[in-house]
């Protein structure tokens, strides 16, 4: 599975972005699919994941009422809605895909079998 991620910019505190994640290969959809996110300076930190067949869903603490994750497996792409962005939103944001989703450890980087390159997002204060 190759993925690719797209949709990141510049936007001011309280706006909104969506990310997309586009995957390759017939079996995209067998994944479970998941976003992490890098601050300058900080380690890579879960962000949220979704069920291959979109019916569980796991955020962060830190973007829960903020953010949702969804996914169309028929385009192969999986989305980020990003609303009400704050300055600590800042950060490469890559999306990952996992064979088999724990829902216990589903936000260690470990579990995660492939790695997209990452789209960039700031927010302005």
């Amino acid at each position: 599975v190759q993925l690719q991620a797209s949709g990141g910019g510049l936007v001011q505190a309280g706006g909104s972005l969506r990310l997309s994640c586009a995957g390759s290969g017939r079996t995209f959809s067998r994944y479970g699919m998941g976003w992490f996110r890098q601050a300058p300076g900080e380690e890579r930190e879960f962000v949220a994941v979704i069920r291959w067949s979109g019916g569980s869903r796991f955020y962060a603490d830190s973007v829960k009422g903020r953010f949702t994750i969804s996914r169309d497996n028929g385009k192969n792409t999986v989305y980020l809605q990003m609303n009400s962005l704050k300055p600590e939103d800042t950060a490469v944001y890559y999306c990952a895909a996992v064979q088999s989703l724990n829902l216990v450890d589903y936000g260690l980087e470990s579990l995660y079998d492939y790695w997209g390159q990452g789209t960039e997002v700031t927010v302005s204060s």
